[in-house]
């Protein structure tokens, strides 16, 4: 596929929102055609996390690593996200660790890993992990989001199902970073912001590079 060095937007509009979408014009023996430019990216191998993680996020990934993985080629993932649903961003994880051994995937943090979208970034392939120079990455411990209500014995279940999770999202950390368990509990017990050279420092990425 030859691209035609031009690119317009396309303007939709959903749930009264404006959305942009770039667009890039294609050139093959069939003739020209326009596509979307995350279109045109995936064709090259290149998959975005961008935004909130969340089941559909993790569907999308799914769908995209199986046709990918098909190829033992490079991949490269690029995350900006302020992380989301963890059951979603454990799914992601199980799927970029089922390919260890498969392809090569290079991951880029493009502006902030947060939460759970620092979890998979720092789940990557040693040596393959990115941060642009002004990247951010951020951990904490699991949120619960709402209140808790219902009998003593509900409360108790569910703050052991979050400790649970804790200990989990924790230990894939420590395994990843290379840091103790009790240096990762430590350092999630507060919204622990990092820049590109602290995210290096304490083992999420393993180089600060630029992306051209």
């Amino acid at each position: 596929m030859e691209r035609i060095k031009n690119y317009s937007y396309e303007n939709r509009s959903q749930d009264s929102e404006t959305l942009w979408i770039p667009q890039t014009l294609v050139e093959d023996a069939g003739g020209k055609s326009v596509i979307d430019l995350r279109t045109y990216h995936f064709s090259r191998r290149k998959v975005y996390l961008l935004g909130e993680i969340t089941e559909e996020t993790a569907n999308h990934f799914i769908l995209q690593m199986q046709y990918l993985a098909e190829e033992k080629k490079p991949v490269d993932i690029y995350i900006n996200s302020p992380g989301g649903a963890i059951s979603a961003g454990l799914v992601i994880y199980d799927v970029i660790q089922s390919l260890e051994n498969q392809l090569p995937i290079n991951m880029y943090c493009t502006g902030m890993a947060a939460s759970m979208a620092a979890v998979i970034l720092a789940s990557g392939q040693k040596g393959r992990r990115f941060i642009l120079p002004n990247g951010n990455c951020m951990i904490h411990e699991p949120l619960f989001d709402g209140a808790i209500s219902g009998s003593a014995s509900t409360i108790k279940k569910t703050a052991d199902a979050i400790l649970q999770t804790k200990a989990m999202t924790n230990s894939i950390l420590a395994r990843h970073t290379g840091k103790s368990i009790e240096a990762i509990d430590k350092a999630t017990s507060f919204d622990n912001y990092m820049t590109a050279k602290e995210a290096v420092e304490f083992g999420i990425c393993d180089e600060i590079r630029n992306l051209f």
